[in-house]
């Protein structure tokens, strides 16, 4: 189930806004404009009234505020006790130039721009409500007891508009950073998905090659050693043929587990032969006194797509490991057909056979029932399944088995 996105908390939006790029570039604007009517304010004051009693105060509040607002980056983004007492003083001070030179009013701008970046969103329409009534106040006393409904209305508006479109952008990119982790939270889900459903499809890529290779081979060693045991005394120059065997399978499969381990092809096929020639080889190999192993090829010799190659070489080992263990036969035949469009590996052998009803996609009762662990058809038909191919199950009691897989030549991963 899908993880909400944790809401970001009021301090860490605030972080995150000192870092946007674009709220950093909006906040270099504000403070240049800042300054800027700071000046033209304090030049237009001495430029309409020379040099008077209210001067020395005026340049002084004047100078207070610009080094009040230029230390304001000090306190740090976050609406902290300092930050707030900050922002109040620097109000107060702009606040008493105003009364003093109502030409300061226009220094509102700014401070407007701060107070929304830096209160909460009813504290914030406060602030706004408090400078736009100073605003006004300031624009009548300008007016020379002139009344202009412009100079009464306008600026409400304007603080109006600024206010709300402020207030509708800050939402969005609130909703927005809510939807960048939302979306970064999901693709860390998806990622962590992706890693188990890779390892489950590891883990059972690992148990075929496993079944198909080591398993194999142990058991073939074991039947081996058991033989020369029985017959040690006996015929010792049988039970010594049984024990080279079993060391030539024990050889085989540590070239099998060293490739195996370095994810290569069958050892057949990484020496350079090809699935004929492995499939040969398979056959010598498993050829024993109570079991005969014979090859046939039906087609030409063409070479075959690697991952083709190597789960028909690997079906052919679970096949005949099955016909070793539970099918109680006494010959075997692999034969290999090469079409245009597909290769077909057919397994049949004159064992002891069964009754195959069970016999569907994904069922394994007839390992159950042959007395296998449980990976061996569902091993073959995995492989099969894997690139595009089709399995299918002849037998009967008494009758032998001939298992068949078909793979196409163009399909696959």
């Amino acid at each position: 189930m899908k993880r909400a996105a944790p809401v970001p908390t009021g301090e860490e939006t605030v972080v995150e806004k000192e870092q946007d790029p674009d709220a950093r570039w909006l906040a270099r604007v504000m403070h240049t404009a800042f300054f800027l009517l700071l000046g033209a304010s304090l030049a237009r004051y001495l430029l309409r009234h020379p040099w008077e009693f209210r001067s020395p105060w005026i340049v002084g509040l004047s100078a207070a505020l610009a080094v009040l607002y230029t230390v304001g980056p000090v306190f740090g983004p976050r609406a902290t006790p300092r930050r707030l007492l900050w922002l109040v003083t620097v109000v107060a001070v702009w606040a008493v130039l105003v009364v003093l030179a109502p030409s300061f009013a226009w220094c509102a701008v700014p401070l407007l721009y701060t107070g929304l970046r830096a209160l909460p969103t009813r504290a914030s329409i406060a602030l706004v409500a408090l400078l736009t009534v100073l605003v006004v106040a300031a624009q009548l006393q300008l007016a020379d007891g002139g009344f202009d409904p412009n100079l009464v209305i306008a600026p409400p508006a304007v603080a109006a508009v600024a206010t709300a479109v402020f207030v509708h952008a800050e939402r969005l990119a609130d909703r927005r950073r809510v939807l960048i982790d939302d979306l970064v939270s999901t693709r860390r889900e998806l990622a962590a998905t992706e890693r188990r459903e890779g390892t489950l499809a590891e883990r059972q890529r690992l148990s075929m090659e496993i079944h198909d290779t080591l398993a194999q081979s142990l058991s073939s060693q074991q039947m081996l050693l058991q033989a020369a045991d029985r017959t040690w005394d006996s015929d010792p120059s049988t039970a010594r043929g049984h024990v080279r065997t079993a060391e030539s399978i024990a050889e085989r499969s540590l070239a099998e587990a060293r490739r195996f381990v370095h994810d290569l092809a069958p050892a057949d096929l990484a020496e350079g032969g090809s699935l004929p020639q492995a499939l040969r080889a398979l056959a010598a190999r498993e050829t024993t006194g109570a079991l005969t192993v014979r090859f046939h090829l039906d087609g030409p010799d063409v070479p075959l797509p690697q991952p083709a190659q190597s789960a028909l070489l690997r079906i052919a080992q679970g096949a005949l490991a099955n016909v070793r263990e539970h099918a109680d036969a006494s010959t075997a035949t692999l034969t290999l057909t090469v079409l245009d469009d597909q290769v077909v590996l057919d397994v049949a052998d004159d064992g002891r056979g069964f009754a195959p009803a069970a016999d569907r996609p994904g069922d394994t009762r007839q390992d159950t029932a042959r007395g296998t662990r449980g990976h061996g058809l569902p091993a073959i038909r995995a492989r099969t399944e894997q690139l595009g191919g089709t399995l299918t199950l002849e037998s009967a009691p008494g009758e032998g088995t001939v298992l068949s897989a078909a793979i196409p030549l163009e399909a696959g991963p």
